[in-house]
């Protein structure tokens, strides 16, 4: 918890007022808890469609010389949010922003992260450069997919981490007889930080992906019969790999109590007819993506955990230009109890 006076922030940062946050149209919800935790208004934006489809973004106030913040998710319609976040962080620029960061809560294309055979992009790095070319001054993530994605950006990159905030809240419910679960060798390091959060065992499945929305799980390494699993993944996109994961935990004698927890709700396809599973008993999962009414009509145990504290917690630190790496080092909650000079 962060009990600062903003009136001594000045002896931290070059910047003499208070941050601007913009939202696009993928994150309009989590944009306005983020602001009025830090006790500010958003950015006043019209974002329009011509009929063509081409997309036209105008700031209604001065940015000239200003600490600004996009918020915007590169979700489905991946491309249009794409290339909203895009045009959004030209206009911040051309209208002479200080600073432009781009916090992107899930950064889309970031599963094609190097060539897996010959005559392939690496569109992850495409969208980095994207985004520097564009005008942003920083991007600010949650979750990526691979950390080594860090590495492709030129300018200022922060990569933040839900597990503490989705570990906080799986510590509401009975953990007893639990075993975190990796859904494959991949997930292993973001598994093992659940558990070691939360105390608790850890087992790994071996999965094999035959194509964009088939998976095969062929082995589960550790012991867990008579356990109740929480499989602990990065992202939810046909639920795929949850439903096999799902039916050979039980094959190994897993309990019908399994627990999902994932920071980015994709949800494309056939997810709720996969994800609804009688052994499932809850979907815990994190506001990077809203989620489409239909999913929250048809999945009623999905649980929704906040980035809004995290994300507050991280615009504050870098328009003062304090550590983002002391959130993580002895806080398991986020929170920012400072007001912004008005």
């Amino acid at each position: 918890m962060i009990n600062e006076d903003v009136h001594a922030f000045g002896n931290h940062t070059s910047f003499s007022e208070n941050p601007l946050i913009f939202c696009g149209s993928a994150n309009r919800s989590l944009a306005g808890e983020v602001a009025q935790i830090l006790h500010l208004k958003l950015g006043g934006s019209s974002v329009e469609r011509f009929p063509d489809g081409e997309i036209h973004i105008r700031i209604d106030e001065s940015v000239r010389g200003r600490d600004t913040y996009i918020i915007q998710s590169t979700c489905p319609p991946v491309n249009e949010n794409l290339m909203e976040l895009c045009i959004f962080l030209d206009t911040l620029r051309r209208a002479s922003a200080a600073r432009v960061t781009a916090i992107i809560p899930y950064y889309g294309y970031s599963r094609q992260d190097r060539k897996v055979i010959g005559r392939e992009p690496i569109t992850a790095k495409l969208v980095a450069n994207l985004l520097e070319a564009a005008g942003a001054s920083r991007v600010l993530c949650v979750d990526l997919h691979s950390p080594a994605l860090q590495g492709f950006f030129e300018i200022g990159m922060d990569h933040l981490t839900a597990s503490h905030s989705l570990a906080n809240h799986l510590r509401q419910q009975d953990l007893s007889q639990s075993i975190i679960v990796s859904p494959d060798t991949g997930g292993v390091k973001r598994a093992d930080v659940f558990s070691k959060i939360l105390g608790l065992p850890l087992a790994i499945l071996h999965k094999r992906r035959e194509s964009g929305d088939t998976v095969n799980v062929r082995a589960v390494i550790g012991d867990v019969h008579g356990k109740k699993p929480i499989i602990v993944d990065d992202i939810i996109s046909t639920g795929s790999t949850i439903r096999e994961a799902t039916d050979e935990l039980l094959r190994a004698g897993a309990e019908p109590d399994i627990s999902i927890v994932a920071t980015h709700p994709i949800f494309v396809g056939k997810v709720i007819e996969k994800l609804d599973h009688p052994a499932i008993k809850r979907i815990i999962v994190t506001d990077s993506v809203s989620l489409h009414e239909e999913v929250t009509k048809k999945l009623h145990n999905i649980e929704i955990v906040s980035l809004a504290p995290l994300l507050a917690d991280a615009v504050m630190r870098i328009h003062t230009g304090q550590s983002l790496s002391e959130m993580f080092l002895s806080q398991d909650d986020h929170g920012v109890s400072m007001r912004w000079s008005v």
